[in-house]
C-alpha cells in the first residue's frame, strides 16, 4: 500500500512539473487538438478543394498565445503550381488562392509575358505579430494563418518578375503584376500591392478579411 502510494505521488508531481513548463498563464505553450474542421461550411471547403485537384493535409488546431491561433487549417502540397514558403493556411484562403493561380495567373502569364509561370514565390502566410510588424496595435490575419504574401514569379524561359522590380518595371510587367493584382480583388477580402504603400513595396498581401464597416474588399 505504501509503495502504490509513493508511486501515486511521484506521478503528482511530475505531473505539476510539466503543467509548470509554460510560464505561469500557459499561454507560451502551443495546445494542438484535434476538433479541426468539424463545422459543415468547413468541411464542405474542404470537400470544394479536393474537388480541384489541390493536394492537402488537415492541421490540428493550436492556439500559440497571445491571441496567435491557427484554426481550421490546412498545408497544401500541391495546388497546380509550385509555391514557395507555403506554412498553415485557412482553408477558405487556400481556395481563393488556388484559384488565383490557376485562373489569374498562369493567363495573364500567358498574355502579357508570353511564358508560363512555374513558381509563385511568397514570404509565407503564418506569423505571430501586429499589423505591419508594429509593436502594439491589432494581430494581423497573419497570426490567425488567413492571409499570405506574394513576391515574385519564375517564368519557364527563366525569367523571374518581383514585385519590387516588376511593379514599375517593363509595360509587359506593369500590366501583368497589374492584371493580378485587379483579379486578387475580385477574389481576397483585402489586397494591398505597392501601391499601398512602402512596406508593401515587394509583395502582394492577400486575406480573407473584409471592411469591418460594410462587408465590402478592401483593395490598395
Amino acid at each position: 500500500m505504501l509503495k502504490c502510494n509513493f508511486h501515486i505521488l511521484v506521478l503528482v508531481a511530475i505531473s505539476l512539473v510539466i503543467s509548470g513548463c509554460g510560464g505561469r498563464d500557459g499561454r507560451d505553450v502551443p495546445r494542438a487538438t484535434n476538433d479541426s474542421f468539424r463545422t459543415a461550411e468547413s468541411r464542405k471547403c474542404l470537400s470544394d478543394l479536393r474537388a480541384k485537384d489541390v493536394r492537402f493535409s488537415v492541421l490540428p488546431n493550436q492556439n500559440k498565445g497571445g491571441g496567435c491561433r491557427m484554426i481550421d487549417t490546412i498545408r497544401i502540397m500541391d495546388l497546380g503550381t509550385e509555391t514557395s514558403n507555403l506554412g498553415p493556411i485557412t482553408c477558405p484562403l487556400a481556395a481563393n488562392f488556388a484559384a488565383w493561380a490557376k485562373h489569374a495567373v498562369r493567363p495573364a502569364a500567358q498574355q502579357y509575358l508570353g511564358s508560363d509561370v512555374v513558381r509563385i514565390e511568397t514570404f509565407g502566410t503564418y506569423s505571430c505579430r501586429n499589423v505591419n510588424n508594429g509593436r502594439s496595435g491589432k494581430l494581423s490575419q497573419h497570426a490567425y494563418a488567413n492571409a499570405i504574401d506574394v513576391s515574385a514569379f519564375v517564368l519557364r524561359d527563366g525569367r523571374r518578375v518581383t514585385l519590387l522590380s516588376g511593379w514599375n518595371g517593363t509595360s509587359q510587367e506593369r500590366n501583368f503584376l497589374r492584371r493580378l493584382h485587379q483579379s486578387a480583388c475580385k477574389r481576397f477580402g483585402t489586397v494591398l500591392g505597392p501601391d499601398y504603400n512602402g512596406a508593401h513595396a515587394n509583395h502582394f498581401h492577400f486575406d480573407m478579411a473584409k471592411s469591418m464597416t460594410d462587408g465590402s474588399a478592401y483593395c490598395r
